[in-house]
């Protein structure tokens, strides 16, 4: 008689996956790392959040890897034409460089949220997560209970109170050198003459981005203020508010020149509500 043998589980069939990244070298690097998990199989990618939904619907990914500052549609936007369609969506884990969209990611019942650059151990585990998912779903209904989003928002909690806050670095061009500054430290941006000016307590350079909306979005945007067309500011390093004419403000900044900063009508009300003015 042959020697009974244990049971041994099945492997799982791998995930397809969906890989969304405005940037080619993201893409890439995310895909050499679940390359290397062997457990998913990217059978497509996008580059922005049309060609995403595209690409959904032709391949019908169980797992999309989604970035958030796009282009077009952002990450959520994605999401929430996908929740909105009368198909079930795929899993959702959103890869991005902004802590501050985390919670929002799990409003729209992300299964995971990773920072980049993505680490190897984290992505395994949002992939362990991912499947879970799936096979909780697959036996329950499509839609998800608020037991289940308030499930998950703990989650990113946790998880967020264990992470390290990031801090992020930006290039000003100073002579023919580049210094790099906290985020923390910019006391304003400025653009003229098609060149962007950063001014920190102790640096004023220029920037290689080309807009200010390109720098806004490197940046919290509940520190910096686009508060003209021409002018990002920090509102923690704002000196003086000054009253100008028809109850608009000029803003005078933290710099050693203390530099004068007009206040667009369209954004005076913001400030006069932040400020309680």
């Amino acid at each position: 008689m042959d020697p009974i043998r244990p049971m041994t589980d099945a492997p799982a069939p791998p995930i397809n996956a969906l890989v969304v990244d405005d940037e080619q070298l993201a893409r890439s690097e995310l895909c050499y790392h679940l390359e290397q998990l062997g457990s998913v199989d990217v059978i497509a990618q996008a580059g922005n959040g049309l060609e995403a939904l595209a690409a959904i619907e032709r391949h019908a990914p169980d797992l999309v890897f989604l970035d958030i500052q796009m282009p077009g549609l952002n990450g959520f936007e994605v999401a929430r034409r996908l929740l909105a369609a009368p198909d079930p969506p795929p899993a959702l884990i959103f890869v991005t460089a902004f802590d501050q969209h985390a919670i929002q990611a799990f409003e729209v019942n992300a299964v995971d949220y990773l920072l980049k650059p993505v680490d190897p151990r984290r992505l395994e585990q949002a992939i362990d997560r991912a499947r879970r998912r799936m096979q909780v779903e697959r036996t329950a209904t499509a839609q998800p209970s608020a037991a289940n989003l308030n499930e998950s928002l703990e989650r990113i909690v946790r998880l967020m109170a264990d992470r390290q806050v990031r801090r992020e670095q930006v290039a000003v061009k100073v002579g023919e050198r580049f210094m790099l500054v906290q985020a923390e430290e910019i006391i304003f941006a400025s653009l003229a003459d098609e060149s962007i000016t950063i001014v920190t307590g102790q640096v004023a350079g220029t920037s290689n981005y080309r807009t200010l909306d390109d720098l806004q979005a490197r940046l919290d945007p509940e520190v910096f203020w686009r508060v003209h067309r021409s002018h990002l500011v920090n509102i923690n390093k704002i000196k003086e508010i000054v009253p100008w004419f028809s109850r608009n403000y000029i803003l005078r900044m933290k710099d050693a020149k203390g530099t004068e900063i007009p206040v667009s009508r369209s954004q005076t009300k913001r400030l006069r509500e932040y400020l309680k003015l």
